[in-house]
């Protein structure tokens, strides 16, 4: 089955991949192995002025949560620095709870002034290494873009996508400079294939988590992915907002006229589980409900409530409006 996500960003129709109701997407592979690589330079020790925290630290944080959200598949991972160079995990067998604990040995207490940045030879004595990943292979840059000393990073970056095959760069910013910016668009324009995310995205919002970690660890389904059907609390009605969107998935489906249609409705963890299953049913009737007026036949539709969801974090007020969703699929 193909699933058409109804998630809490934007109203905006784009392509997108498939995803269970879980703590980590559920997918397939679009890659067999992938390197953590962190910035480990001086200016990476300096405050973050949006996140009011040590630009390491935020690194650290971003990458757990990234962590976090991988997929559960038999994927190979790996831990770096540079700048200076140095090993935390090798490249072996992704294990979720090893790596947590490499990333919470990074340090963010080192001196800041009289450490010139080197990520470009950085990332050159690095490319054995790379050479070795499984492939095809994801890169995750951790970085603000700075590199004041030795060769150019992006020579560098272009010169391992000429030597390999296979491994396609990432990059999490914390780029707080114009040079650190012009550095990572660069460095982004070598490859279509690669993923920039500011890293105050991944620190504040799951769904940012979600995208970057479908983008680079799932492979894209023919799929569409509709933003902005959700549920204020303890409602099952649409807002205007659902409405435009739901009228673009109505046209869909009528594009799809041989395809059946399943409605999941969704809620977050508050209150009874039996209210809940209640709750998510009407909000997967209100949906029918809302394609039947388009023109969509009933018949063709199923309403289906699954109750609380646990995808999202439901500590937040964030992950409870994501969890409090529909999802529409074809089957």
């Amino acid at each position: 089955m193909k699933s058409i996500r109804l998630l809490a960003l934007a109203a905006t129709l784009v392509l997108g991949y498939a995803v269970a109701a879980a703590a980590a997407p559920v997918c397939n592979k679009k890659i067999e192995s992938f390197d953590f690589v962190v910035d480990y330079s001086g200016s990476m020790m300096m405050h973050n002025k949006d996140l009011k925290m040590v630009k390491m630290e935020a690194a650290k944080t971003a990458l757990k949560r990234v962590n976090a959200a991988i997929p559960a598949l038999d994927y190979y991972g790996g831990l770096h620095t540079i700048s200076p160079n140095g090993a935390i995990i090798e490249q072996s067998p992704w294990n979720r709870a090893a790596m947590d604990s490499g990333i919470n040995q990074l340090k963010s207490d080192f001196t800041i002034f009289g450490r010139m940045t080197n990520m470009g030879d950085g990332l050159q004595v690095y490319s054995p290494a790379f050479n070795a990943m499984k492939k095809p292979g994801a890169i995750i840059l951790v970085t603000d873009g700075d590199n004041n000393r030795g060769v150019d990073m992006v020579e560098i970056a272009r010169q391992l996508y000429a030597s390999q095959r296979g491994v396609t760069l990432h990059i999490i910013s914390f780029a707080d400079t114009p040079t650190g910016e012009a550095t990572i668009k660069a460095i982004a324009a070598l490859n279509p294939s690669t993923v920039v995310v500011r890293g105050e995205d991944l620190v504040n919002s799951d769904a940012a988590v979600e995208r970057f970690v479908l983008a680079v660890f799932c492979q894209e389904e023919s799929v569409i992915v509709l933003r902005g059907v959700n549920f204020a609390f303890d409602s099952y009605a649409l807002d205007g907002k659902a409405m435009g969107i739901l009228n673009e998935a109505a046209e869909l489906i009528k594009a799809n006229p041989n395809k059946r249609v399943v409605l999941t409705g969704w809620t977050d963890s508050l209150g009874t589980d039996a209210y809940n299953a209640k709750l998510s049913q009407n909000r997967a009737n209100s949906v029918k409900s809302y394609l039947a007026k388009q023109g969509i036949p009933a018949s063709r539709m199923t309403a289906i409530g699954k109750g609380k969801s646990y995808k999202y974090d439901n500590k937040t007020e964030e992950g409870r409006y994501m969890n409090r969703r529909t999802e529409l699929s074809f089957d």
